[in-house]
């Protein structure tokens, strides 16, 4: 089964799914973040197939998520490592990460837990507003236009909707030419 691209979609959630739709993708990213980089180590830890692991790493080096470095000369030896793009992903995993505790952790508990090595303190990561600090929730936030919403595949409801959240409903979402308008 081919599975339908997302990138062309107007929506940030969309092209960031479109990578990491796939769980083995975010369980290497977890990995690679936290120190296991050898494909041998990262096959070992994710019981994952070699062919698999291998498809996925060439996705996250062809998207400049993850690079080669080369770590033993002989035989020629590479591990991966998380350029900027990839490190930026963490906060990304630790929201889920949280979200996983508070309802699939069971009875046991976490299976980790975060120490945030600046204070020491152990915490449960939020995502919050840059400007005065609160947690953001769907209760108390808005989508708006942004410059690059346009109504098509994936936002054929979703663009008019959030245009019609602009300053008194006046902006709007042009639709691309072969896209009927709902």
């Amino acid at each position: 089964m081919t599975r339908t691209q997302l990138s062309g979609v107007a929506c940030s959630i969309a092209r960031a799914t479109d990578l990491f739709g796939d769980a083995w993708t975010a369980l290497i990213m977890r990995d690679v973040l936290v120190g296991i980089r050898r494909f041998d180590e990262l096959a070992e830890d994710l019981g994952l197939s070699r062919k698999t692991l291998s498809a996925r790493l060439a996705r996250l080096v062809e998207e400049g998520v993850l690079t080669r470095e080369r770590y033993q000369a002989s035989p020629p030896r590479e591990e991966y490592v998380a350029t900027e793009k990839g490190r930026e992903l963490y906060p990304v995993l630790l929201a889920l990460m949280a979200w996983g505790d508070k309802w699939y952790a069971g009875p046991a508990g976490p299976p980790a837990r975060i120490r945030h090595d600046t204070c020491g303190h152990l915490a449960t990561p939020v995502v919050d507003c840059d400007g005065c600090r609160e947690p953001l929730t769907v209760a108390d936030t808005t989508q708006l236009p942004g410059p690059g919403g346009r109504v098509g595949p994936g936002t054929r409801l979703l663009g008019p909707l959030i245009a019609a959240r602009g300053e008194g409903g006046s902006e709007s979402v042009e639709p691309p030419d072969d896209a009927p308008v709902p």
